[in-house]
Order: C-alpha cells, then structure tokens, then sequence
C-alpha cells in the first residue's frame, strides 16, 4: 500500500514538473520571437508562466538550455504549420499556399507566433551552439519541405531553388516587419510573391 502511494505520488510530482515545463517553453518560445534571445530574462519568463523564478534550475541547467528548447519548440510549431498548409492545399498548389501563408499580413504581424528564424535570423549568428543547431534543424526541415513541392524533387535544383526561396520568404518578411510603411511592407511581399510564384516562370 506505501509502495502504490509513494509511486502515485511521484507520478503526481512528475506530471506537475511536466506541465510547468511545458508551461514555461510555450512563454519562452513566444517570449523569444517577442523580445529577441537578449530581451528574454528568465524571471520574466517564470512570472509569466505564473511560477517561482527560483524553480527554474529545477527544470533547466542554464539560460542557455532554455532557450535552445523553446527555440527548438518554436521551430516544430513553425514545421507543423507549415505542414498543415502543404496537406491543405489543392493538388499542385502547395507551393504558392506555403507562401502566400509565409507572406501574409496575419504572419507579419505575429512575430510571437510566426517563423522563428524570421523573428530571430539577426540574433542567432551571436546565440550558443545549442541555439544555432535548433535554427539549423528547422531551415533544413523548411528546404526539404519546399523541395517536395518542386517539379524536380530530389534533384540538386530543386534543393537550390527551395534554398532560394527560403531565403526570401524570409529576408521579406524581416523587411516587411522593419519598415513603418504599411504600403511597402506589402509592396515588398508582394514582390516576391510575383518573383517566385510558378506563373511567373
């Protein structure tokens, strides 16, 4: 009967330890395309996720931990999404759905939610190792996702068209966020909607 109790008990804590883990990686992950990897501290992030500031060593080892797992969480948010466009999507189309949904004045305006490599491509080149892996993970992910979507999938021009666009999709929408014109910041997706999309080949 102790036994039973004891194991109940640690089953309740460990659930408890999970749920505030995953509390705190979901404020950090929107806290970090918010405020950038230097304007995250980690007692704003723990009174946010309504805790105590000294349970975080109970969680993570460093600073640094965190934020490569709510960049890591932030980034498998990101691939799921756009996952989702590519399944929605009418066959033959995936393409210019991922971005049309990449470069969409809902995604320029929710940097919290939005592609982390595009709310934090400036910052990540000066984040640790652990940081950068987590952004590498992710645009490898993303350049094989559009890959798929290209007539030569598979081949090595497909793979540099799907790197190209990448590229874009992304310095657009850091431009697009930067400039105080809401007619160039629309000027400027739609731009590169025009250059990329399959019409205009």
């Amino acid at each position: 009967m102790i036994i039973m109790q004891t194991k109940l008990t640690q089953s309740v804590a460990r659930t408890r330890k999970e749920i505030s883990h995953d509390r705190i990686l979901e404020v950090a992950s929107r806290a970090i395309r918010r405020s950038g990897y230097d304007g995250t501290g980690v007692a704003d992030i723990m009174k946010e996720a309504g805790l105590t500031h000294g349970g975080f060593y109970a969680h993570f080892a460093s600073r640094d931990a965190l934020l490569a797992e709510a960049g890591s969480r932030a980034c498998a948010e990101s691939a799921a999404l756009a996952s989702r466009v590519v399944a929605s999507a009418p066959p033959g189309q995936a393409l210019q759905a991922i971005m049309q949904a990449y470069l969409s004045p809902e995604h320029i305006a929710a940097i919290e939610t939005g592609c982390p490599v595009s709310a934090l491509g400036s910052e990540m080149p000066r984040q640790s190792p652990e940081v950068r892996h987590a952004a590498t993970s992710h645009i490898k992910e993303m350049i094989d996702l559009i890959a798929r979507q290209l007539p030569g999938w598979g081949q090595p021009q497909a793979h540099e068209q799907a790197m190209a666009l990448l590229c874009a999709l992304i310095g657009t929408t850091m431009m697009a966020r930067a400039v105080d014109d809401p007619a160039l910041s629309a000027a400027l997706r739609a731009a590169t909607m025009k250059q990329f999309s399959p019409a205009a080949e």
